[in-house]
């Protein structure tokens, strides 16, 4: 059998943007084929700009097939060199992508001339465009500064916060005899015990410690009382150093207390004796401040002759060796007129203001017109809150209302004392042949092995035990030391039943605080609001449960400020945000 004729192949290039195509008829490649007919043929034209050159890209037309293809007689045509395929068609067509462009390969688009852009910017259309947006800018920006102004002018003012030093800032707690704080005696010194405690006494959040006193004093022996020296049964002058330095790592500041002659009924000696007892103090002022104490406390300062003078001369020279430094007296006085007469020279005045309300059965009532006149008599001054300048909450306090007590201390507008003890509701009076001052129960073990003492009365079995009085202490002190309202906020009285006391304490635009003490051995239910003529505030609805001294609603719990529900001897705190 005969091969069959090679199709032949033909290769054109057509030109873009004047591109030709001709298809020339193929010859059939069967070479048996009868005849020799012309391949019939077909041109397309296609005319563009002759301008652009561009490079050209080989497309491959598949030759078509045999079927379809016309028969022709003539003469097979000579196989194309190069191996090619029969029937191939090799066209350059323009490339797409290269037209996108405009140019050939190696054109440059260059773009405007300057003169020409500057001849276009400078046309009055472009003028106008520039202008418009020009305008809008500038109206947009004083439109933003307009907003910020007002914005700025209508927003409440800040109040302005009062100057406060840190004895306003949280409680304040008292170790008038080191060894009873101590506990149980043992091998180390009472003032050794008590920088063993520090980890303890940070824990309660406390600002300062007041210690003491601690100086060397024979009773009513005045020649050899000696203020600057401490007492060798107490410790010694370098373990004294040793607690100032690790209370100040704790930040906790230590006064020591320099009553004279505190070992004996007679504080300040014979009247006859008060300038030789001025100069001492004045001695032992300026060494102990200097050493590192952070301020002074004297007490029974209503046993002095001429004791406004004194204490303002001290309290002077206190400030003279630093601003940051404090002076306390305290007084046993309990009548108002006598307290405030001695308010102005110190800086803060323990008094027994409250002793004798606390021993007897009292209303809510009474409390609150207690309270109210003493913030009215300091007016601007600032108060101090304690049932006594020396003794324990338990002493004037009934056991069942120590956590409603340490509630009323801490939210009161001024500074709260406390002494060692008061946290755990430690017992006085129930201690036969013990000193006056009662051993700190830190455990079981604290009175030795022939006594017995119930864990939850233990500062070891109240801080496990949630709800406790030890938890309540320093849950309360925690928020003393960091709520503004609690701080230094405003106090405001609300209208309430024979057996309640409620008060709002509040600040400019921060959480206030609401306090509810039911002093009554039956259930309230309080309907409070606010007093007619005060447009300071306002309640709301309901109000959110901080804490209660008993163990009613959960925390966090919304509670209804128009039917309250208040336990016999329940303290509640509750708190309710600021609204403009």
């Amino acid at each position: 059998m005969d091969r069959l004729p090679q199709s032949p192949q033909l290769k054109f290039t057509v030109p873009r943007p004047r591109a030709v195509v001709r298809f020339l008829g193929l010859r059939d490649r069967d070479s048996r084929a009868r005849g020799s007919g012309e391949a019939e043929a077909f041109a397309i034209h296609v005319a563009m700009s002759q301008e652009a050159e561009v490079d050209m890209k080989e497309v491959e037309l598949n030759e078509l097939e045999p079927e379809k293809q016309p028969m022709n007689a003539a003469a097979p045509l000579p196989a194309a060199s190069g191996g090619e395929k029969n029937g191939v068609v090799k066209v350059k067509v323009a490339d797409d992508e290269a037209d996108a462009v405009g140019v050939a390969a190696g054109a440059k688009f260059t773009g405007l001339s300057k003169e020409e852009l500057l001849k276009v910017a400078g046309s009055p259309g472009w003028v106008r465009t520039r202008w418009a947006l020009l305008l809008l800018f500038w109206l947009g920006w004083l439109g933003m500064l307009a907003g910020a102004v007002v914005i700025i002018v209508q927003a409440p003012r800040c109040r302005e916060l009062p100057a406060q030093r840190w004895w306003h800032q949280g409680a304040l707690y008292r170790i008038g005899s080191p060894g009873a704080f101590r506990g149980q005696p043992g091998n180390n010194s009472a003032l050794a015990g008590v920088s063993e405690r520090l980890d303890y006494l940070s824990s309660l959040k406390v600002k300062a410690l007041i210690l003491g006193p601690i100086h060397r004093n024979p009773e009513n022996d005045l020649a050899r009382t000696n203020l600057q020296q401490i007492d060798p049964s107490v410790g010694s002058q370098e373990e004294f150093s040793h607690l100032l330095e690790a209370a100040k790592k704790k930040n906790i500041h230590v006064i020591l207390d320099l009553t004279p002659n505190y070992r004996s009924q007679s504080s300040w000696f014979l009247p006859n004796q008060s300038e030789e007892v001025n100069g001492k103090m004045k001695e032992a002022l300026s060494f102990w401040l200097k050493a590192g104490v952070y301020g002074i406390q004297v007490h029974d300062v209503q046993n002095l002759t001429d004791a406004a003078s004194f204490l303002s001369l001290w309290s002077n020279l206190t400030h003279s060796v630093s601003e940051d430094r404090v002076f306390i007296a305290g007084t046993g006085a309990s009548e108002l007129s006598e307290i405030m007469s001695l308010l102005n020279d110190t800086d803060l005045l323990s008094s027994s203001y409250l002793e004798d309300f606390g021993r007897r059965s009292s209303s809510g009532r009474e409390l609150k017109e207690l309270v109210t006149n003493y913030l009215h008599a300091a007016g601007s001054g600032w108060s101090t809150w304690t049932f006594s300048q020396v003794g324990h909450l338990t002493s004037y306090v009934p056991a069942q209302l120590l956590g409603l007590y340490h509630l009323l201390l801490f939210t009161l507008p001024g500074t709260p004392i406390f002494s060692y003890g008061d946290e755990i509701g430690l017992p006085v009076d129930a201690l036969p042949g013990q000193p006056a001052e009662a051993p700190m129960l830190w455990d079981e073990k604290t009175r030795g092995p022939h006594v017995s003492i119930a864990p939850n009365m233990t500062v070891q079995g109240q801080d496990a035990q949630h709800g406790s009085l030890l938890s309540l202490f320093r849950e309360l002190s925690d928020k003393r030391g960091k709520e503004r309202s609690l701080l230094h906020g405003d106090f405001l009285v609300l209208p309430t039943p024979e057996e309640l006391f409620a008060y709002v304490r509040h600040w400019d635009q921060n959480e206030r605080f609401l306090v509810v003490l039911n002093l009554g051995p039956v259930s309230q239910q309080a309907e409070l609001k606010v007093p007619a003529g005060s447009q300071k505030l306002e309640l709301p609805e309901k109000a959110t449960l901080v804490l209660s001294t008993k163990r009613g609603p959960q925390e966090g719990t919304m509670l209804p400020l128009n039917q309250l529900p208040v336990a016999p001897g329940e303290g509640l705190l509750l708190k309710f945000p600021y609204v403009a």
